[in-house]
């Protein structure tokens, strides 16, 4: 006659089977949080430390005195002493020209790859791969040489060009690997019904890319709105300054304006969080999308 295990073996047993499963210890679950803490706190510490620093008066704006004389007074200074809102204007034209002409660009580039067969799409493709392979210092200036000869120098123009040979070459492969995930027989289905290629595109496909195409245009905007390189490089006067360009106001060689620095920098990341507040719910699904076929 066999005896019944005792219970301590059965605890045992149960425990092993739970952490066979994949379930973390008590320990392993305090590290991961631990870890998760400190890593939100580096992350958020910056940012909080600029918006501190911006309600701080000039006498404390290097000190660790945050919460001492708080005032908006860098922020008023910023709107009504400088030329903040001309550049906050010029810099709002450039990246919503770059990003509705980038979303457009992408998508039709990449839905066209996806689906047609064409002479020169291999080449195509592999130019779209190289210009990811250069950086931003041995571009500037071949790209200003061009802008300059066509004259779009100091024109917003000229800069959505730039940013557009930056952002589409990315935005354009995402979205063929987004487009491949599509079944063809939705193609087949509209030519049945008479569209063409492009009311096939238009009225059926990009419905279903919604994703990729909130990838592509958080990609795009975040592209023009925070560059400085080819910003500081092309254009020139207050009037002409995007944001990027218009900070460097504040620095000099002798020291630096912390406050309307500062102050700036909360502002001009307002538009950011907003742009990515609004696709947030897509850029998981549209960048792990983007990803399966390339």
């Amino acid at each position: 006659m066999t005896t019944a295990p005792a219970p301590t073996a059965r605890h045992s047993a149960r425990k092993a089977k739970v952490r066979l499963r994949g379930e973390r210890s008590p320990l392993a679950s305090v590290g991961v949080h631990l870890t998760l803490i400190v890593a939100s706190v580096i992350a958020v510490f910056p940012v909080l430390w600029v918006l501190l620093t911006s309600l701080k008066p000039a006498s404390y704006a290097t000190t660790t005195d945050f919460f001492k004389e708080t005032t908006f007074e860098n922020y008023t200074n910023l709107i009504k002493d400088t030329e903040f809102l001309t550049w906050f204007g010029n810099s709002l034209l450039i990246a919503g020209l770059t990003t509705v002409l980038g979303v457009f660009v992408s998508a039709t580039t990449g839905y066209a790859v996806s689906r047609f067969r064409f002479p020169g799409k291999r080449g195509l493709m592999w130019t779209l791969l190289i210009t990811q392979m250069f950086p931003v210092a041995v571009l500037i200036v071949p790209i200003y040489n061009i802008m300059s000869g066509l004259g779009l120098l100091n024109q917003p123009v000229g800069l959505v060009i730039t940013y557009l040979t930056i952002a589409v070459p990315f935005c354009a492969w995402m979205m063929k690997g987004f487009f491949d995930t599509i079944p063809r027989e939705i193609d087949e289905s509209g030519q049945v019904d008479g569209l063409t290629p492009f009311g096939t595109f238009w009225r059926l496909i990009l419905p279903l890319a919604k994703p990729g195409l909130a990838v592509t245009a958080f990609y795009s905007f975040i592209t023009a709105w925070g560059e400085v390189a080819y910003a500081s490089a092309f254009m020139v006067g207050d009037e002409n300054l995007t944001l990027a360009g218009g900070l460097q106001k504040f620095v000099n060689q002798y020291g630096a304006q912390w406050g309307p620095m500062t102050a700036a920098s909360v502002l001009i990341a307002i538009p950011a969080a907003l742009v990515f507040l609004f696709a947030q719910r897509h850029l998981v699904t549209g960048m792990s999308a983007g990803a399966v076929k390339g």
